[in-house]
């Protein structure tokens, strides 16, 4: 691996968007890749078997284009696939994100935590172990947000139907809740309508430990561009539908909780 290589960053669609701007912000003189894989999004829905073979795809494309490190940022595919993918590519730094629980049950008010993932991302062990570690002491109550990732790819994020959405899956906690996990890197973008729902309550989400995962994993492989450098980043996707890319471009430049 070089320094001058690129920084491969993958999810199912723009989600991964808000775990890329932590990166950014971590690592500017860094050279930024980010694929959406739009085309099959969302990862949530789909089987194991299917979630692993994408995030293989994903792999390979992203070093073809040059990475020296990859970065899954999608819940989802790091549960299914991360462990995997660090076997078979044992010599290639790669982070992934998680539901950010520790610092949710570390806050001062912790009774109980909403979080709000995929199904798969809730069902798999990967989420229960976490949940064991760090949930002791704290109710945690998982709600699998079915369509709300598919929802957030369309944009239009102050449409009725999204506000609707959120109703339908997460109105019932309204007050009842010390504190919300964004366990789905998608979910960022929509923070200030879920409040709207749930009223003021903190966030917590995965992007901040994965930037730090990354630059110290660099770091420690001497994969650090000069800070003295222009970083870049470049948007692909497998969904080749005019306006696409402009649509990850409005992601890119709006704000997250």
């Amino acid at each position: 691996m070089s320094r001058e290589g690129c920084v491969g960053v993958f999810d199912s669609g723009v989600g991964g968007i808000s775990v890329l701007k932590s990166l950014v912000a971590e690592l500017p003189h860094e050279d930024f890749v980010f694929f959406g894989d739009s085309a099959n999004a969302p990862y949530g829905e789909k089987t194991e078997d299917e979630v692993l073979e994408l995030s293989r795809a994903n792999v390979e494309r992203l070093l073809a284009d040059g990475a020296k490190a990859i970065v899954i940022a999608c819940n989802t595919a790091t549960s299914v696939a991360a462990a995997t993918l660090r076997r078979e590519y044992p010599d290639l730094p790669i982070v992934g994100v998680e539901p950010a629980l520790k610092p949710a049950t570390l806050a001062p008010k912790h009774d109980n935590i909403l979080v709000m993932a995929t199904p798969i991302t809730l069902k798999l062990d990967k989420f229960h172990k976490l949940a064991e570690e760090w949930g002791s002491d704290s109710t945690i109550i998982p709600v699998p947000c079915v369509g709300l990732a598919a929802r957030i790819e369309h944009g239009n994020l102050d449409a009725p139907d999204l506000h609707d959405l959120l109703e339908r899956l997460v109105g019932q906690y309204r007050g009842k809740v010390d504190s919300v996990v964004l366990g789905c890197t998608h979910y960022p973008f929509v923070a200030r309508q879920i409040r709207d729902v749930l009223g003021d309550v903190p966030f917590f989400d995965g992007a901040h430990g994965t930037a730090k995962r990354l630059r110290s994993l660099l770091e420690a492989g001497d994969l650090l561009k000069p800070e003295d450098e222009d970083g870049s980043v470049t948007f692909t996707t497998s969904l080749h539908e005019p306006g696409e890319l402009d649509l990850y471009d409005w992601f890119f430049h709006q704000p997250t909780d």
